[in-house]
């Protein structure tokens, strides 16, 4: 009996074409792993279909909640946005499916992985990195990579050994999850062309989206979503309703210029309706209860926390320990926030929570305040102090002298008394 290669299936043509040519090539029984994070596929087809190209053995497992609890509600607390714009759907998801082919490896006792990653993209990375991490006797394959197996090439190996492959009738790539749709090919790979509205899915076209604005109130606690319009969820229903209502909506299109990890500039087109929401809203809820050096360091840790999962280090240790420090901080990141939908756009319209550091009595203008203005004077002097002396040493040296700087004791100690201090 030969030995035993899990292979990452899909039911695509990489993947398909991938069992039969490890089997030819590298002379490994196949065994099919196909992990459902919410892709909306026919797994019982793509099943069926691993088994009458050549499969030994085939596994569907349903890993959408494990997907959400471990690794979305960990971007979410992570406002993980890379450069700026993408909130990592299928990053996230590859260390994961990794995962899981490992899993699937030890108990069928085979000596190897296998994924259809090409050599040009960044989803190589994350499995074969994520896999040496978990176990690193077993030996990674990547067929497209090695082979430098381009689609026509492949589409004549199937035809030729009766693989049988749906012809897709898009012209675009697709990889799709719980957290959004990724859009590739085509008219995409011109960054001036604006994508096709046939590219999308989740996202309805402005013309069809409702004429009045509509509001969902999200409840987060310790910063993660558990309500919408103050009905308890699930975790999977909660991201499926927040992605269709945002989708509805109009709002959730990504259109932008990345960066990948092996160095390629691309165009990348992304439908994430309901990421974007619910990373903005938390966002937003974290403005009203954390303090200033909290956003301004958490800021610093999102950025890092956002590269590590892009660049497939998800089991590296700085990430881990990433983790802990955002954890602290959401202990207080309980509330709830109002975003509204219109015509393409969300937007948070309100926030309130328990924990909220704003107080009307010092925020008012009116006569409840409770602020001493006054107070703002030491303030102010103390605070510009660096700047004022500096600037009073370069205006003295540029005059020569004629102007120098009052001494500061004698100047603050005037400004008291004319205050009446």
């Amino acid at each position: 009996m030969s030995e035993k290669v899990v292979l990452a299936y899909s039911g695509g043509l990489d993947t398909s074409v991938s069992i039969k040519w490890i089997k030819e090539k590298y002379g490994f029984d196949v065994v099919t792993c196909t992990i459902d994070v919410g892709q909306k596929e026919d797994l019982s087809e793509i099943a069926q279909r691993s088994k009458k190209i050549g499969s030994v053995n085939h596994h569907t497992i349903d890993a959408k909640e494990e997907f959400v609890k471990n690794y979305i509600w960990k971007s979410i607390r992570s406002n993980s946005l890379y450069e700026g714009a993408y909130p990592l759907s299928t990053a996230l998801a590859r260390p994961l499916l990794a995962t899981k082919l490992v899993e699937v490896a030890e108990k069928e006792n085979a000596v190897a992985v296998a994924h259809g990653s090409t050599g040009k993209g960044n989803d190589q990375v994350r499995f074969d990195v994520t896999v040496k991490a978990l176990n690193p006797k077993l030996k990674v394959i990547a067929p497209v990579r090695e082979w430098n197996l381009n689609r026509e090439d492949e589409i004549k190996y199937a035809k030729r050994n009766g693989i049988p492959v749906s012809e897709s009738k898009s012209i675009f790539s697709v990889d799709q999850n719980l957290w959004g749709r990724s859009i590739e090919s085509g008219p995409l790979e011109d960054p001036f062309v604006e994508p096709p509205q046939e590219a999308f899915e989740w996202c309805v076209p402005l013309e069809n989206t409702p004429n009045d604005p509509e509001y969902l109130d999200l409840e987060f606690e310790k910063g993660i979503p558990v309500s919408i319009d103050g009905k308890k969820t699930d975790p999977v229903n909660l991201i499926n309703y927040v992605n269709a209502k945002a989708g509805l909506n109009g709002f959730g299109v990504i259109d932008h210029m990345e960066d990948r990890l092996v160095g390629i500039k691309s165009r990348e087109v992304y439908e994430c309706p309901g990421a974007l929401t619910l990373i903005n809203a938390h966002s937003d809820l974290e403005k009203l209860v954390l303090t200033r050096h909290e956003l301004a360091f958490k800021s610093k840790v999102e950025q890092e926390w956002s590269w590590l999962v892009y660049a497939g280090l998800w089991q590296e240790p700085l990430r881990i320990a990433l983790d802990s420090f955002i954890e602290t901080t959401q202990e207080r990141v309980s509330g709830t926030v109002r975003v509204r939908f219109y015509k393409g756009t969300m937007k948070v319209v309100g926030r309130k929570s328990e924990n909220s550091l704003y107080q009307h009595k010092l925020s008012t203008y009116g006569r409840t305040s409770t602020f001493d203005q006054n107070a703002a004077l030491g303030f102010i002097q103390l605070w510009g102090l660096p700047s004022i002396v500096a600037n009073e040493k370069r205006l003295e040296k540029k005059t020569n002298g004629k102007i120098k700087a009052v001494p500061l004791a004698r100047k603050y100690s005037n400004a008291s008394r004319k205050n009446g201090n």
